[in-house]
């Protein structure tokens, strides 16, 4: 299988799996839409949160990056994966009235089901729109912040990517994302498994790498603002290994993290390319 090939099948199974939590209004865990109910074990409450709305409220994050943002009243914030739209609502309570929101999600229904949250909420500045993160459809030089919540893990090309999120941002601009990473060497039974890739998990890149890609795409300041390590629960793992490789891996420090990181675009940087 080529790479091509293997992104664009990879792009076709998360657009499934996200339609269906859009359209059952959950997250996608249970027996319905083909992935393990145990999946569903890694977000964070949002509920203390202004700005939170119950319906935009999917399960589907792994952290709460609008709190580490460091959004100001009047800032132009890009959701990359915005889903129903949580983390937007919440953005927008931040940014307030005079600001402007943007989401950005690869499944229509996503897009529709946040369209009619917002609509709800009577929201005129919070606006979503469908593109793909590796091609963000937003003007170079437009958001002062970007946050994302479990969603670039699950992107094929995450350097491309990064440099988008480069692109968009402001000089002066600045991101805060949370996302799945792998410390250590993870069972590659754990790593392909399609239900997991789902799953926010085996999408996963290894931290290092992971910080890498950011400081090639031409960020400053990238600094991990929070990690939690994420305990698999045992079944899964027992539905994913043999037995010697569970007992491997329970006995390693090898295993799965959410971080949100942060970095600045340069203020006297308006191309990628004068960062290289």
């Amino acid at each position: 299988m080529n790479i091509m090939k293997n992104a664009d099948e990879l792009k076709k199974l998360v657009t499934e799996k996200y339609t269906a939590v859009a359209e059952q209004g959950s997250s996608c865990c249970g027996s319905d839409c083909g992935c393990m109910d145990e999946i569903n074990f890694i977000g964070e409450n949002y509920e203390q949160l202004d700005g939170y709305a119950a319906d935009a409220d999917l399960g589907l994050g792994c952290g709460l990056p609008t709190e580490y943002a460091h959004i100001k009243e009047g800032d132009v914030v890009v959701d990359l994966g915005s889903g129903a739209g949580n983390d937007c609502f919440v953005a927008r309570a931040l940014t307030g009235a005079h600001g402007k929101v943007i989401g950005v999600d690869f499944t229509s229904a996503m897009i529709e089901k946040a369209q009619q949250n917002a609509s709800k909420l009577g929201y005129k500045n919070v606006h979503f729109i469908k593109g793909d993160i590796e091609n963000i459809p937003i003007s170079d030089n437009t958001a002062d912040v970007v946050v994302s919540n479990c969603v670039l893990n699950l992107v094929p090309d995450k350097t491309t990517a990064f440099n988008e999120t480069f692109r968009i941002l402001r000089p002066g601009g600045h991101f805060s994302i949370s996302d799945v990473v792998t410390l250590g060497k993870l069972p590659e039974a754990l790593k392909k498994s399609a239900e997991m890739y789902a799953g926010c998990v085996s999408g996963a890149e290894e931290q290092g790498a992971y910080l890498e890609i950011i400081n090639k795409s031409g960020f400053k300041q990238v600094t991990i603002q929070k990690i939690t390590k994420i305990s698999l629960p045992r079944e899964v793992l027992e539905s994913l290994l043999e037995p010697d490789e569970l007992e491997t891996f329970s006995n390693s420090k090898s295993g799965i993290y959410s971080i949100t990181v942060y970095g600045e675009k340069p203020a006297d940087c308006c191309e990628p390319s004068c960062c290289e």
